[in-house]
């Protein structure tokens, strides 16, 4: 399957990070809400999945840091 915005639809997207949720929750904490911010931009068709996973793991580096 193609994840680029241009290549899926909405609905397509709001699937593909709805799955990987599940998936991520099932052995995992819940995301933060950061985090739910930026994959609802990749649904909306404002950011790149690829730049999404950027900064979700950007995010979660700086808490580590801590």
């Amino acid at each position: 399957m193609e994840y680029l915005i241009s290549k899926t639809t909405k609905e397509e997207r709001e699937k593909l990070v709805y799955k990987a949720l599940g998936i991520s929750m099932s052995g995992a904490i819940a995301p933060s809400k950061d985090a739910l911010k930026l994959m609802n931009k990749y649904i909306e068709g404002k950011m790149e999945l690829e730049e999404v996973q950027k900064q979700i793991l950007s995010l979660y580096k700086k808490k580590e840091d801590r």
